[in-house]
């Protein structure tokens, strides 16, 4: 009632009418960490303040071998998949590294193969030509790549419900880019012991 007979809203923002406005990076930023950016996970999806955490998992074990996080931007996860798949490739010995459609980009499939790493990268047919043709698809460790690329997600579930980083209460990309790779860390500490006792 007083706040109406003081003509505003209550508590210390004035009333704003944000309907229709389009809200970017540009034109908003979190006052408490200047570091995170808004993220929108899929069309019609709300936009968050957030940082991206990516992982790299060795296959055969579901262990994670490393992790970046980063700041929203348009190419931040392929860019993060190369700096983690790099220093496993040029070996004598091809790798491989599994994706969804999102990765199936001419300039990451072409920087992957002259690293000696086999994109096994889900055919992106929605609209568009798939820079993944037959010379990948036809070998059976490409079914088994997208098979298996999927357990990442397990991880990724136990670092937000369990560790707690569905949402961080640390502030500034170092402080939650440790508290990611400590989560990671400890999801690994958690599956050893099924991956000991499996091969015992």
């Amino acid at each position: 009632m007083l706040a109406d007979q003081l003509g505003g809203g209550g508590g210390r923002n004035a009333a704003v009418d944000l309907r229709g406005e389009k809200r970017s990076n540009e034109t908003h930023q979190s006052t408490t960490d200047p570091d995170a950016r808004l993220y929108r996970k899929g069309p019609g999806m709300e936009a968050k303040l957030c940082f991206i955490g990516h992982g790299l998992m060795e296959n055969r074990s579901g262990l994670i071998v490393d992790t970046r996080l980063t700041r929203v931007s348009g190419h931040a996860e392929r860019l993060a998949a190369l700096a983690m798949i790099e220093p496993r490739g040029g070996r004598s010995r091809a790798v491989t590294l599994g994706a969804d459609r999102a990765y199936d980009a001419a300039d990451f499939v072409e920087e992957l193969r002259t690293m000696n790493v086999r994109p096994h990268v889900t055919r992106n047919t929605s609209g568009r030509r798939s820079v993944i043709d037959g010379r990948t698809t036809r070998h059976p460790g490409y079914a088994a790549s997208q098979r298996i690329r999927k357990r990442i997600e397990e991880a990724f579930g136990w670092i937000k419900t369990v560790a707690g980083l569905r949402q961080t209460r640390l502030r500034g990309l170092p402080k939650v880019d440790w508290a990611f790779t400590f989560a990671a860390a400890a999801y690994n500490l958690v599956r050893a012991p099924r991956l000991i006792a499996a091969a015992a």
